[in-house]
C-alpha cells in the first residue's frame, strides 16, 4: 500500500489462495486514519496472480473500512471478473452472524430479542384469531367472501379422501389397544374386557386425538404449503389489492370444511377402531363375535361418545386454522414454503395434545 496526494493505492498482486489465509486490512485503516485524509482507495492488480473467493473476501473487508471512513473507491484497477463477481455479492444485503468470528450477543440481549419475537408471535395469533372469529359470523350472517365450490372442494379432500388413512391408523390402533390390554386382562380371566377398554378409550378420546394427528399431517400440511404457495406468487396480496379479505376467502372454507368433517371422522374412527379390537378379541382371545358385541354396547355410552366428538371438532379447528395461519405467515420462497408446512404440523400437534390434556383436567372435575 502507498499513499498518493487524495488517495490510498492499495496493491494487490501475486497469488490469492484460500488455505493460505486472508490478509488483514489494518494498513488500510491506518491509511485511512492518518492525518491528510484521502477521498479514495484505488487498487493496483498489475501483478495480479491466480486467484480465488480469499481475494473477494480481502476486498469486501476494504470496502466495509472505507464506508466507516466515508471514503470512495476506484475498482478500475482490478480485473473485470473481479468486479463482478463483488457487484453480484453487494447486490444480496448481508445476513447478520455471517461473519467468521462474529461477537456473539450478551445473554440479556438475546433475552430481550426473544420475548419480543415470542411477543409478536402472540399478537399474531391473536390478531388471526379475532379475523377468523369475524369471518365466522359473516359467514353465519350470510355474508362472507368466499366461494362455495371451495368449501365444497375442501370437505371433499377433508373428509372422503382421508378416510382411507384414517381407517388405517384407526385399526392398527384398535388392534394394538386390544392386544397391550389383553396381556394384562388374561392374567385375571378378564379377558372379555378387552372390548370395554378398546370401546371406551377410542370413543371418548384416542379416536379423535388420532385422527387430529393425522389431520395436521395430512390436511394441516397442505393448507400451509397452498397457502405458502400463494405468498410466493403474490395471490394472497392480489385478494387484498382488489378488497378480498384473504381470511375470509382462503382460510373460512377449510376451517369450515375441518370442523364439519371431523366429527364424521371420529365417529368413523370409533368403529373401525371397534372392529380392530374385535379381530383381536374373536380370533386370538376366543371370544365370541356376539358377546365381543354386547360387551361393547353396554360399557360406550353417549356420556363417552359425545365428548369425543367435542374433542374431534376442536382438534379440527386447530388443524384448520394453524395450517392457515403459517401459510399467510410464509415467506416468499419455496424453503420458507417447505419450513411453514413443517411448522403447521408441529403447532398443530402440540396444541393438540395440549387441548387433550386441557379436556382431561376438565372431565376429571366433572366427574364424566
Amino acid at each position: 500500500m502507498r499513499r498518493e496526494a487524495d488517495a490510498v493505492v492499495v496493491r494487490v498482486g501475486g497469488d490469492w489462495k484460500v488455505h493460505e489465509g486472508v490478509p488483514a486490512v489494518d494498513e488500510i485503516e491506518r491509511g485511512l486514519s492518518g492525518g491528510d485524509r484521502p477521498v479514495r482507495v484505488v487498487y493496483d492488480a498489475s501483478s495480479l496472480g491466480e486467484w480465488d473467493s480469499s481475494l473477494l473476501t480481502f476486498l469486501l473487508r476494504a470496502a466495509d473500512v472505507a464506508a466507516e471512513h466515508g471514503v470512495g473507491e476506484d475498482r478500475d484497477g482490478l480485473p473485470g471478473g473481479v468486479r463482478g463477481l463483488l457487484r453480484l455479492s453487494e447486490a444480496v444485503p448481508k445476513k447478520e452472524g455471517a461473519e467468521r468470528g462474529q461477537e456473539q450477543e450478551a445473554f440479556v440481549t438475546r433475552v430481550g430479542l426473544t420475548t419480543i419475537e415470542v411477543t409478536r408471535g402472540l399478537h399474531s395469533i391473536l390478531e388471526f384469531l379475532g379475523q377468523v372469529t369475524v369471518a365466522m359470523l359473516r359467514w353465519v350472517r350470510g355474508k362472507a367472501s368466499y366461494r362455495r365450490a371451495d368449501l365444497w372442494l375442501a370437505i371433499q379432500q377433508a373428509g372422503v379422501e382421508a378416510a382411507p388413512i384414517v381407517a388405517l391408523v384407526s385399526f392398527l390402533m384398535g388392534i394394538i389397544l386390544a392386544f397391550v390390554g389383553a396381556i394384562q386382562l388374561q392374567q385375571f380371566g378378564a379377558a372379555i374386557y378387552v372390548a370395554n377398554l378398546v370401546g371406551i378409550a377410542m370413543v371418548r378420546d384416542l379416536s379423535a386425538l388420532m385422527t387430529g394427528i393425522v389431520m395436521a399431517g395430512r390436511s394441516g400440511a397442505a393448507y400451509a404449503a397452498e397457502i405458502g404457495s400463494m405468498q410466493v406468487n403474490e395471490e394472497v396480496d392480489a385478494l387484498t389489492t382488489v378488497g378480498v379479505s384473504p381470511v375470509e376467502f382462503l382460510v373460512l372454507p377449510r376451517v369450515l370444511a375441518l370442523v364439519f368433517m371431523m366429527p364424521l371422522l371420529t365417529i368413523y374412527s370409533d368403529a373401525v377402531s371397534i372392529i380392530g379390537g374385535m379381530l383381536v378379541g374373536v380370533t386370538m382371545l376366543d371370544q365370541s363375535l356376539t358377546a365381543y358385541i354386547v360387551q361393547t354396547t353396554d360399557a360406550v355410552s353417549l356420556t363417552h361418545l359425545i365428548p369425543g366428538l367435542i374433542k374431534g371438532t376442536t382438534y379440527g379447528a386447530i388443524v384448520a386454522m394453524a395450517g392457515c395461519l403459517r401459510g399467510l405467515q410464509s415467506g416468499r420462497s419455496s424453503l420458507a414454503v417447505g419450513a411453514a408446512a413443517t411448522s403447521a404440523v408441529v403447532t398443530s400437534i402440540v396444541l393438540i395434545i395440549a387441548a387433550a390434556g386441557v379436556f382431561s383436567v376438565i372431565s376429571y372435575q366433572l366427574g364424566i
